[in-house]
């Protein structure tokens, strides 16, 4: 296996990290925002103000975007394993 194939291997399993992980860190940042925002206004200096809130996002957004994600890693993990025998020979 030469360095060329393992460096882009490595490199599709990050990019591949990050599409996954963003939809539900991008939703989450945007609802903190949003609530810590409210707070700042209202005075609110309640923490748990702040969970429930994304806690319900985070649920909303594995709805929306659990297939597209699901579809993706199938995707990849069936690219990894029909490539085997080219990474190992």
């Amino acid at each position: 296996m030469t360095q060329d194939t393992v460096m882009h291997l490595a490199s599709q399993t990050l990019w591949m990290t990050i599409l996954m992980a963003a939809p539900l860190l991008l939703s989450a940042l945007t609802i903190g925002l949003l609530v810590g925002m409210f707070q700042a206004a209202t005075q609110i200096n309640e923490m748990t103000l702040s969970f429930i809130p994304k806690l319900g996002i985070l649920v909303i957004a594995l709805f929306v975007f659990g297939p597209w994600m699901l579809s993706n890693i199938v995707d990849f993990t069936r690219r990894l394993i029909e490539n085997i025998p080219m990474l190992l020979g």
